[in-house]
This record gives C-alpha cells, sequence and structure tokens, in this order.
C-alpha cells in the first residue's frame, strides 16, 4: 500500500502512463485513510481549541486541494490501462448510473498490451 502511495505522489503529473488495478485501489485506500484521520482530528479538535481546530482543518483543506490532481492522474491512467479513453472518466458526470458504470470500469482487469 505505501509504494501505491508512493507512485500516486510520484507519477502526480503523468497523464499518460498506466496504472494497474491494485496500484490504484491500494493508493486510494491509502487516500481514504488519510481523509478519515483528518476528519477525527479537525473533529477531536474542535472540542479542545478554536486554534487547534483551525489548523487541522487548514490541514485538511490543503490535503484535499494538493491531492486533487494527482487522484485525476491515476484515475486517467487506470481508465487507459484497460484500453480506454481518458474521455471515460466523464461518465461520473451522469447522475447515479455513471458512478456505477465508473466503479465497474475501475474494476476491470488490465489490457495485456494496452
Amino acid at each position: 500500500m505505501i509504494n501505491s502511495y508512493k507512485t500516486f505522489w510520484a507519477k502526480a503529473f503523468d497523464f499518460k502512463g498506466r496504472s494497474t488495478r491494485s496500484e490504484y485501489w491500494w493508493a486510494y485506500l491509502a487516500n481514504t485513510i488519510i481523509y478519515i484521520l483528518l476528519s477525527i482530528f479537525v473533529d477531536i479538535s474542535s472540542t479542545i481549541d478554536y486554534f487547534l481546530e483551525l489548523l487541522f482543518t487548514t490541514i485538511f483543506i490543503l490535503y484535499a486541494l494538493g491531492q486533487f490532481i494527482p487522484s485525476i492522474s491515476i484515475c486517467i491512467r487506470r481508465v487507459r490501462d484497460m484500453g480506454k479513453g481518458w474521455q471515460w472518466i466523464f461518465i461520473n458526470l451522469i447522475p447515479f448510473v455513471g458512478s456505477i458504470w465508473y466503479l465497474v470500469l475501475l474494476c476491470q482487469p488490465s489490457l495485456p498490451n494496452g
């Protein structure tokens, strides 16, 4: 998981490569764990001190903004690894059905020659 997360940040601006299914999901899991931990810190700090809450909220917002481009990059690399065009990430814009369809796409195996 740690190697996938390192790759997530190392290839933050690589929109042409490929990401395997496991690389994508391990990076997604690590990112989700960090979001949960930061949310817990924000919630706990809100009961302790206003300035501590402000600090953790700022860290949370900066992390959310900082991981935006790498998240899009790994999504594009994952879709390319399945042999689809990068435009398939926009299927998420279709309400309800689009996100389910995209989730099914992300679970597809990699193509050998992609």
